[in-house]
């Protein structure tokens, strides 16, 4: 697939996101678009999701491997809540 910008990217996370959310929903949780922010999509999530013991497992082998499959050019997708702890790491690495 073609590089996409922003917004055709943004665009297609939250479709991908619209499929994933039935089986999340189906559990009593859900899953929102926050932002993209260098390659990383954020996440909030609800219901269930928010306090779930599972959703790093839910999050990192579910919601981010069809994501990163589905839209090109994305490295990871994180919990919008780790996002001054990850920003805080990148400008580490500058």
């Amino acid at each position: 697939m073609e590089n996409l910008d922003n917004e055709s990217r943004i665009k297609l996370i939250k479709e991908t996101l619209n499929k994933i959310r039935p089986f999340l929903q189906r559990d009593g949780g859900d899953v929102q678009f926050d932002s993209l922010e260098n390659d990383i999509v954020y996440v909030t999530v609800s219901g269930a999701c928010d306090g779930c013991s599972l959703i790093e497992e839910t999050l990192y082998n579910g919601v981010e491997t069809i994501i990163m499959e589905e839209v090109p050019g994305i490295v990871a997708v994180r919990l919008s809540s780790d996002k001054p702890f990850i920003n805080e790491s990148l400008n580490n690495e500058k």
